[in-house]
């Protein structure tokens, strides 16, 4: 099971760090990463790590603004997420890789959270 926390309301300009905490199984071994989806849609990919943490991965649209990082020996993957959009408001969701390639792409993700809503607003 894999549970996001830390969304809420910003500012345009502000930051939030969110956090995806998984129990009931270990993910140390399982690619990470971030999704989200904006109301009428579809969901996108937004940041992506290996299990080792030494690879991430962006989309073009939060590279520089957005960090993502894992923390194995707390079974967390975090999000820090600086100088926000109105265009980043979404619903953001983490899933787990166990494929731990083609971070991308949805259809690789195995296991989903159920979301957490960050809204920015300008």
């Amino acid at each position: 099971q894999l549970v996001e926390s830390g969304g809420g309301l910003v500012q345009a300009g502000g930051s939030l760090r969110l956090s995806c905490a998984a129990s009931g199984r270990t993910f140390s071994s399982y690619a990470m990463g971030w999704f989200r989806q904006a109301p009428g849609k579809e969901r996108e990919f937004v940041a992506a790590i290996a299990w080792t943490g030494s690879i991430t991965y962006y989309a073009d649209s939060v590279k520089g603004r957005f960090t993502i990082s894992r923390d194995n020996a707390k079974n967390t993957v975090y999000l820090q997420m600086n100088s926000l959009k109105p265009e980043d408001t979404a619903v953001y969701y983490c899933a787990a890789n166990g494929w731990g390639t083609r971070m991308r792409e949805i259809p690789k993700y195995d296991y989903w959270g159920q979301g957490t809503q960050v809204t920015v607003s300008s």
